[in-house]
C-alpha cells in the first residue's frame, strides 16, 4: 500500500510540477482505473495525493503545492452546513482556479474519468457521483 501511495504522489507531483513548467492550463495525470462503485477508491487513487487519506488537506504531495490544499471534511461546515453538491460536481468536472495550484487549475477530473469509461458514458457520472456521495461521509459535523 505504501509503494502505491508513493506512486500515486509521485506521479501528482510530477504532473504539478509538469504544469507550472508549462504553464499549460491542461495538467494530464496517469492514474489507474478504480472501481466506478467505490468512492471511496476513488478517493484514495485520485484525491488523496494532495488532499490525503482522511481528506484533511495533508497529502503528501500537499506539501509542494503554494497553499495547502483544502480540508475537504469541512466543506458542509464552509457552507452553512449543507454539504455544496453541485459545486463539487463542477469543480470534478471542469475545474476551479485554485492559487496553491499555481497558474492553472486543479485536475480536472471529468475528462479523467470520462476517459475510463469511453465505450459508457454513464460511468463517468457514476463515477462523480460516487465520489461525491464519499466526500458526503467524510463530513465533519
Amino acid at each position: 500500500m505504501l509503494k502505491y501511495l508513493m506512486n500515486a504522489a509521485l506521479m501528482a507531483a510530477c504532473a504539478i510540477g509538469t504544469s507550472h513548467a508549462q504553464s499549460s492550463p491542461t495538467v494530464t495525470i496517469p492514474v489507474k482505473k478504480t472501481d466506478a462503485t467505490s468512492g471511496k477508491k476513488m478517493f484514495e487513487s485520485y484525491c488523496a495525493p494532495c488532499h490525503g487519506f482522511d481528506g484533511k488537506g495533508h497529502g503528501p504531495v500537499g506539501s509542494s503545492l503554494k497553499t495547502p490544499p483544502d480540508d475537504m471534511t469541512m466543506l458542509s461546515r464552509m457552507h452553512a452546513g449543507q454539504f455544496p453538491e453541485k459545486h463539487v460536481i463542477e469543480v470534478l468536472q471542469f475545474g476551479i482556479d485554485i492559487p496553491s495550484h499555481g497558474s492553472t487549475s486543479m485536475p480536472v477530473w471529468g475528462p479523467v474519468l470520462g476517459s475510463m469509461s469511453n465505450s459508457n458514458p454513464a460511468e463517468k457520472k457514476l463515477r462523480i457521483n460516487n465520489l461525491v456521495d464519499y466526500l458526503k461521509t467524510i463530513q465533519e459535523k
